[in-house]
């Protein structure tokens, strides 16, 4: 998935090459209220970060691909087809919503050998325990969800969602109520799932779980796609948002004055950190720092970026 340009309509292209999932200028309306507006994007193999405020229409995107709501506009295709109303492509789709979806008289064993039943499966009772053992509640399968945490709760929605090993896996709010542990293990699960070739979607309000997991993004702001690909390509494409460098050196006042002098810098500050420089041409003052500190008799310790993480990138999204 190729980064979209950040001006002009919202709509990632549609990328060459077997997809798993495609929108084409997908819109979705209540009545007056418009929850998704003209997004286009394509998805293949691999795991994808689902971004937005509340109410930006993730929820009703990954609806959408689930076959629960039909779109206004537009057409949604998971593995070729429709999923609105086709049985057919459920068995390849597997979704966690964020809203408590289990029975809490159930045991977990009982919850996810139900969904296996639900998929057809031939051996429910094996895939169950699988799917059981895939998310770490083997202690805990026997006992009803009603006593299930939170964190416990939500591994066993995904064991659930997994348990007929779908070819694409939507997760609404994944790792609410997971402990640092359980969430790390969960990360590492969507990773090997994603070398086998699945296509994984999921939306999470926690950057760090994102950039953690994640080779792409999607960017959602009111309704509409503000952004898509890789963050670090995204923020390459942000000339209005300058680069925002800290420098530490054995001298930083000297290599302040010389930096000043290149037309690649436009702004130079020294704080109680360093070196503080902003740049709209990153790649050129990446080339120009070694001559800079040569120039200036200086020795460079530490080049750090300020705002080159994907938190600073949505924000930069969210405020345009």
């Amino acid at each position: 998935m190729q980064a979209t340009p950040l001006t002009g309509p919202a709509a990632a292209p549609i990328e060459a090459g077997p997809l798993a999932i495609e929108l084409r200028n997908v819109a979705r309306w209540y009545g007056n209220v418009v929850a998704v507006n003209d997004v286009s994007f394509g998805l293949g193999p691999g795991v994808t970060g689902l971004l937005g405020p509340n109410g930006a229409g993730k929820t009703t995107l990954l609806h959408m691909l689930a076959g629960f709501l039909a779109p206004s506009a537009g057409e949604v295709l998971v593995l070729g087809r429709s999923p609105h109303r086709d049985p057919g492509v459920y068995r390849q789709i597997g979704l966690v919503p964020e809203r408590e979806a289990v029975y809490a008289f159930l045991t977990g064993l009982e919850y996810v050998r139900f969904n296996a039943r639900l998929q057809g499966l031939r051996d429910a009772d094996g895939a169950a325990l699988d799917a059981i053992r895939r998310v770490g509640l083997e202690d805990a399968m026997d006992r009803p969800i009603g006593t299930y945490s939170k964190g416990m709760r939500q591994r066993a929605k995904v064991a659930g969602a997994l348990v007929h090993d779908p070819q694409v896996l939507l997760l609404d709010e994944p790792f609410n109520g997971m402990d640092p542990r359980q969430r790390i293990a969960m990360m590492d699960l969507l990773g090997q799932m994603a070398e086998a070739g699945r296509t994984i979607l999921f939306s999470s309000h926690i950057l760090e779980e994102v950039e953690r997991v994640g080779t792409q993004i999607l960017v959602m702001v009111a309704g509409r796609l503000a952004a898509s690909g890789d963050f670090h390509a995204i923020r390459a494409l942000m000339t209005d948002r300058p680069h925002m460098i800290t420098i530490r050196s054995s001298d930083d006042r000297k290599l302040a004055a010389a930096l000043m002098t290149n037309p690649a810098v436009f702004a130079v500050e020294l704080t109680p950190d360093g070196c503080s420089v902003q740049t709209a041409q990153l790649g050129a003052f990446r080339r120009l720092i070694a001559g800079a500190s040569r120039t200036a008799g200086v020795r460079i310790t530490e080049v750090f970026s300020e705002d080159e993480s994907l938190e600073k990138v949505f924000e930069y999204l969210v405020r345009r």
